[in-house]
């Protein structure tokens, strides 16, 4: 390693940055069926060496897939694979997802709605739900290391009525085997979500809520689908803050259209004098068959801000935040205060063990990666005959313990190079000249520093990081010998 060491401080080379094309990717919600990637050249993941790299570094945002050579197993396959994972001994760092896959509406700009919500459905969903939990609770894969994190997701959790989802809570509490400081986190929105049913929430065990507020501009708030207003949401957080039960955190989406650099201002700079112990400023993620995208299409709205637009949106959130004392724990998420932790994302996007229960729910144990039945009423019918519901089944790359790890850290703002060229170097592959002349000329683009080992991204990285981190992780994969790839 000290050759290593000594070869991070050399002087960054000068590479040219490329013309410009890179692949395309898009976000895709399982069941997910990679396609083989494009092959890169390393000047592929240059960025541009510009004075306004904030705009101008990569021609668009990229996301991070799931890893490309994840492959998926044959259905009639999936159950003998399961009894044989779900009997081994779960270790590691592990998290938990429930998934209520209900909405009172869809929102214009989401691409994860699933069912309309009736109310007659809560008790039913509960007891199902509440089954599969029990049903599982003695299995090997659910039993032995604790639970740091549980997270209701969806959908709408909080459009459950009070009863049934207290009783889920507790459930949860019984049945899975929680660290004394787990933190479980009931995601929401306002709308149905009086201060009643949050206190219920804390008393029945959870200790964080996560509301996903977007925007305090009311009209803008009408245009994208929420149903209160501005100054509701305003006068809720603040009631739901003042019980001092448990973390307050709250979602904000920039490049909305007819979204404009003072709203998203004044939005940031309400939330951090309300109280939150924490915030998430997200670029909005237009899916080309959400009704937002439709309806721009359509001439209903204003076109979005561009791709190069976006990082002033960035940057104005995290100067407003900087300035009110909050604190950075990844690249999109902010604290006020220690109660805060945001466990649960931080866990999964390093790879976790995630146990997943519900309709529509997604996990990963052991070297697969799993979804639970989507179709509603074929996953009630599966729970109560007593089988584990499963919609999809993907072996997952044997390497993707020390790539996960990377992108963990790069979600921190922070890339332990030493490790991860050590990593490298383990499996055989010239780890200096495969990742520095990169990490270096992103150096030089303005987007990280290199100190001690370590690659700190700058604001313009850390708006940039999912794109650079889809890039790292392609590169060093489509470099992997192809023993380590995968193994049937």
């Amino acid at each position: 390693m000290s050759s290593t060491s000594s070869s991070l401080k050399q002087s960054p080379s000068s590479p040219q940055p490329n013309d410009g094309k890179r692949p395309n990717h898009r976000g895709v919600r399982p069941p997910y069926r990679p396609k083989p990637p494009k092959l890169m050249e390393q000047q592929d993941l240059f960025a541009k060496v510009s004075s306004n790299p904030l705009s101008e570094a990569f021609p668009k945002k990229a996301v991070v897939h799931p890893f490309v050579d994840a492959r998926p197993v044959p259905k009639e396959d999936w159950s003998p694979i399961w009894q044989d994972i779900s009997h081994q001994q779960r270790q590691g760092k592990s998290v938990a997802y429930l998934h209520i896959p209900f909405c009172e509406n869809h929102c214009l700009f989401c691409g994860f709605y699933q069912n309309p919500w009736r109310s007659n459905q809560s008790e039913v969903y509960a007891d199902t739900i509440i089954e599969e939990i029990r049903a599982s609770k003695d299995l090997p894969s659910h039993t032995g290391h604790p639970l740091h994190a549980v997270y209701f997701g969806g959908g709408t959790p909080t459009a459950l009525d009070t009863p049934d989802l207290c009783r889920i809570i507790e459930a949860v509490r019984t049945y899975l085997p929680l660290a004394p400081d787990c933190e479980i986190t009931i995601e929401g929105r306002i709308f149905s979500f009086p201060l009643e049913k949050a206190k219920a929430c804390f008393d029945a065990g959870a200790n964080r809520i996560s509301l996903g507020v977007q925007t305090f501009d009311s009209k803008l708030r009408r245009h994208v689908g929420r149903k209160v207003s501005g100054e509701q949401a305003r006068d809720f957080l603040s009631e739901l803050v003042a019980l001092d039960q448990g973390a307050v955190v709250i979602d904000l989406i920039y490049g909305f259209p007819e979204q404009s650099l003072d709203s998203w201002r004044q939005d940031v700079t309400i939330a951090s004098e309300l109280g939150l112990d924490g915030v998430d400023l997200y670029s909005l993620s237009l899916l080309p068959s959400s009704p937002l995208a439709i309806a721009i299409d359509k001439g209903k709205f204003s076109t979005p801000p561009r791709h190069d637009e976006l990082g002033q949106y960035y940057q104005i959130g995290q100067d407003v935040l900087a300035q009110k004392g909050w604190m950075d724990i990844s690249t999109t998420h902010w604290r006020s205060s220690t109660r805060e932790r945001n466990l649960y994302n931080l866990l999964v996007k390093t790879g976790a063990n995630c146990l997943a229960f519900g309709s529509g729910a997604g996990g990963f144990l052991s070297d697969y990666s799993f979804r639970v039945d989507g179709d509603l009423k074929r996953y009630i019918k599966t729970v109560l005959a007593g089988k584990k519901p499963l919609g999809f089944l993907m072996k997952m790359p044997s390497d993707r313990a020390f790539l996960n790890e990377a992108k963990g850290q790069m979600e921190t703002g922070r890339l332990h190079i030493l490790g991860l060229l050590e990593a490298l170097h383990q499996r055989g592959l010239d780890s200096e000249s495969l990742v520095l002349p990169v990490l270096r000329q992103w150096q030089e683009s303005g987007l990280l520093s290199i100190d001690q080992g370590w690659a700190k991204l700058t604001l313009t990285g850390r708006f940039w990081q999912v794109t650079m981190t889809h890039h790292l992780i392609q590169w060093i994969q489509q470099h992997l010998p192809a023993a380590n790839q995968i193994k049937n």
